[in-house]
């Protein structure tokens, strides 16, 4: 549980997040204060992972609505089975004879068979999308709404209802409260500009690529077959990339996977030569890779 700071930035550890005091805080008085939780910073910083983590140090089951253009209402509370429901339909065609048998008119008929719409319209046949399952749930819950930004900003109003109720409804079923307020984490890439409206009921913390000790740590802990030296280097040549001025800078993940591919290659040291060989394993973008290719020596060697 999340009682202090100190135990907000251990039980991020514990979870595989080394977490700074300033992120260590923000978990803390998100729990504390039962507010969402606006984590905004460049792709690849960790958003994501410290969402999960935060859901581990709390011990809430953890959901995670991936955004998207177009995302919508209904796509992120439920949806129907409706192959189910005309399944049903159709092994229940003589019982709803029977119960249509001997109407007068249609229009007696039509409300006998209104009567019995919750047979078709329950939630037998209702598919609980991330949003409705987080506010549904048995056990206290983390609901991850992953890159807002890219949603419409008419899907932003939507979730302030949700936020502000902890409630969503359903038309045919009627209206779901949550027995445990779920806690939300929302991640944003800065796609485009939120809400003040959204920005205002949340608490805010701004990650960026770590520092040189930060990351470091991160690969001792993750990439602990790595030696010291060479990690020092691939930490340190990282950080001189991403000062350039590239289409999409390396990720944490990124660095791992060089670190890791440099491993594997029985390289005990970073060189020029070798970082050439495998400079697709940090960058993903032809033109970031020549660009880095012509400063190669100086980024190597510092």
């Amino acid at each position: 549980m999340i009682a202090t700071v100190e135990s907000a930035r251990q039980g991020l550890e514990a979870a595989g997040y080394l977490a700074s005091r300033e992120i260590a805080t923000a978990v803390f008085l998100a729990e504390g204060l039962d507010k969402p939780l606006l984590v905004e910073g460049p792709a690849g910083v960790g958003k994501t992972e410290l969402a999960r983590a935060f859901a581990a140090a709390a011990g809430r089951r953890f959901l995670r609505l991936q955004c998207y253009e177009g995302l919508d209402e209904a796509k992120a509370l439920y949806e129907w089975e409706y192959a189910k429901q005309l399944l049903y339909t159709q092994l229940l065609r003589d019982r709803i004879g029977d119960a249509l048998g001997g109407a007068a008119s249609l229009s007696e008929a039509a409300d006998r068979l209104a009567a019995e719409g919750n047979v078709f319209f329950s939630e037998r046949f209702l598919v609980p999308r991330p949003i409705l399952q987080a506010v549904t749930s048995e056990a206290p819950a983390l609901l991850l709404v992953d890159e807002v930004d890219k949603a419409d900003p008419e899907f932003e109003a939507f979730l302030l209802e949700v936020l502000a109720e902890g409630a969503v409804t359903v038309p045919e079923l009627g209206t779901f409260r949550a027995r445990h307020p779920p806690r939300v984490v929302l991640t944003s890439n800065a796609a485009r500009d939120l809400s003040d409206a959204l920005r205002r009921r949340c608490l805010h913390l701004h990650i960026d690529y770590p520092t040189l000790e930060r990351e470091l740590a991160i690969l001792r802990a993750r990439a602990p077959e790595a030696r010291e030296a060479l990690a020092r280097q691939v930490v340190a040549a990282v950080a001189r990339v991403r000062r350039l001025d590239l289409r999409k800078p390396p990720s944490i993940a990124e660095t791992l996977d060089w670190v890791r591919g440099l491993v594997l290659l029985g390289a005990e040291a970073l060189d020029p030569a070798v970082a050439g060989e495998t400079l697709s394993l940090l960058l993903k973008h032809e033109t970031d890779a020549e660009r880095v290719r012509g400063e190669l020596r100086q980024i190597v060697e510092g």
